[in-house]
């Protein structure tokens, strides 16, 4: 799961980051609000953790923008500020969460899980589509009732796929969501995971859309 932080402080930022990859997440860090807003028009992001107190452009000016351009991406403001009015302006000018520094890091990784289960309409905290389980806080996979053993991009794409369930998805949009910057993306990367959650699962778990791309097909 791809997520875009906006923080300042590079101590905090630097944090956030390694404690969110260690979770499972594929984090990049921008320092102001200006890099925000082009990163958001240029990348997938499951979700943005946005601080306030930015500099040049702030964070409030940022969600402006974001949801002037009808940009969908959720947001969960991390901030020092704790007057109740900054928490209202916050929500009620799009942000899906509001959060007070310092955060717990496992909590934050709950938040942005349970921001990210909203935006796709899922309201368990496991994802399902007929006998394939996945849960994004453990980790873990069952099919058939059986454990599977994943790798952390086959992973990632698993979750992807199941979130887009019943919806084709291209080469491109999959490599947005998995790959973050700076991380080396080999030509047939995706078709290579693709290939082993085949073998792990089945074959006719994910289909190939000839020339578009692959799909999940929901489970009735």
């Amino acid at each position: 799961m791809r997520i875009l932080i906006v923080e300042d402080d590079a101590l905090l930022g630097d944090g956030l980051q390694a404690g969110l990859r260690q979770r499972g997440f594929d984090a990049d860090w921008v320092r102001d609000g200006s890099a925000a807003l082009l990163a958001v028009r240029s990348e997938s992001y499951a979700a943005t953790v946005l601080d306030l107190g930015l500099p040049g452009i702030d964070g409030m000016e940022v969600l402006s923008q974001l949801r002037a351009q009808r940009s969908a991406v959720p947001v969960l403001i991390l901030t020092a500020r704790d007057a109740i009015d900054d928490r209202i302006r916050g929500l009620d000018g799009g942000a899906d969460d509001y959060v007070l520094k310092p955060v717990d890091i496992d909590e934050l990784a709950a938040r942005l899980r349970a921001l990210v289960r909203r935006a796709h309409g899922e309201a368990q905290p496991e994802l399902r589509n007929g006998e394939l389980v996945l849960n994004p806080a453990t980790h873990t996979v069952h099919f058939r009732g059986q454990p599977v053993e994943l790798g952390a991009r086959e992973f990632a794409l698993l979750h992807e796929l199941l979130l887009g369930a019943g919806r084709v998805l291209t080469r491109e949009q999959l490599e947005s969501r998995l790959y973050g910057w700076g991380d080396e993306v080999e030509s047939n990367a995706i078709e290579v995971h693709i290939h082993h959650l085949r073998r792990k699962l089945e074959p006719e778990v994910i289909r190939t859309v000839r020339g578009v791309g692959y799909l999940m097909p929901r489970a009735d």
